[in-house]
């Protein structure tokens, strides 16, 4: 299957590293001009300048779009998109009764009101041109919420209902919203994550290996996921392929989730 996005503008939130990163790059190599989404100047810099050196167009956005001042400036730098993969998250572990109410609205904030911000922006102009992606980032964590972190899987929870609902406004115009469901992935902060939970002292094989018997053990695949296999969904996603698929969660969870989606 050989798919191409050229003449297609993606743009990726939070993409200067891990699974944005890794879709930013996929979506480049299949010929869409790329922006690149990140809290600062500096750090989308540093991701052009890496993400570059393998060839593909990329463009500077940044802002921190959980403001209003960062959204209205990627909102200037990219003034219209033809897919939009909102990915943009924060995690963490926490014990349930020991997450504050700030806590709650700031994962709600970053993890959910920023892709509803996005969409509402760019939607319009996808349905008036009659084309259209929208790919929101979601979590096994949305369906399966482990006991250490549901702050983040309420919000990745919010995230289906707001790609389902968001579908159903495009219902008809040629443009598709769909949620992927990501499995436990290896990016750094994961490492982070994972080394939060179990012995520092062991080799990251051992750790991984712990930390999936332990904490995630539903998986069928028995290890992290990479970006690069995440990225693959959504480029296909991106494509004139799956211009049937819309208002659906896709998994790439490593057989994770025990349960048929809706």
């Amino acid at each position: 299957m050989h798919i191409d996005l050229s003449g297609r503008t993606a743009l990726v939130t939070g993409s200067t590293q891990g699974i944005g990163a890794a879709i930013a790059s996929g979506l480049a190599a299949a010929g869409a001009r790329v922006a690149l989404n990140g809290r600062s100047e500096k750090s989308v810099g540093e991701a052009l300048d890496r993400l570059g050196a393998d060839g593909g167009a990329f463009v500077a956005a940044p802002g921190d779009i959980a403001t209003d001042r960062g959204a209205e400036a990627v909102f200037e730098a990219v003034p219209h998109v033809d897919i939009l993969v909102n990915n943009l998250g924060i995690f963490g572990a926490r014990p349930a009764l020991e997450i504050d109410d700030a806590e709650w609205r700031r994962y709600f904030e970053v993890n959910v009101l920023t892709a509803v911000r996005m969409t509402r922006h760019y939607l319009p102009g996808m349905t008036g041109r009659s084309w259209g992606r929208v790919l929101n980032i979601a979590s096994d964590s949305a369906v399966v919420v482990p006991a250490e972190m549901i702050q983040y899987g309420m919000s990745k929870t919010a995230l289906l209902s707001v790609s389902r609902g968001f579908a159903k406004e495009a219902a008809g115009t040629g443009v598709t919203v769909n949620s992927v469901i990501a499995g436990p992935t290896h990016t750094g902060g994961v490492e982070d994550f994972v080394y939060s939970l179990v012995d520092r002292d062991l080799p990251w094989d051992e750790a991984q290996r712990a930390f999936m018997r332990e904490y995630r053990p539903q998986s069928l695949i028995q290890r992290l996921i990479e970006p690069e296999e995440i990225a693959h969904m959504v480029v296909y996603l991106s494509s004139p392929f799956a211009s049937a698929t819309t208002g659906g969660a896709l998994r790439v969870d490593g057989g994770y989730v025990d349960s048929i989606l809706p």
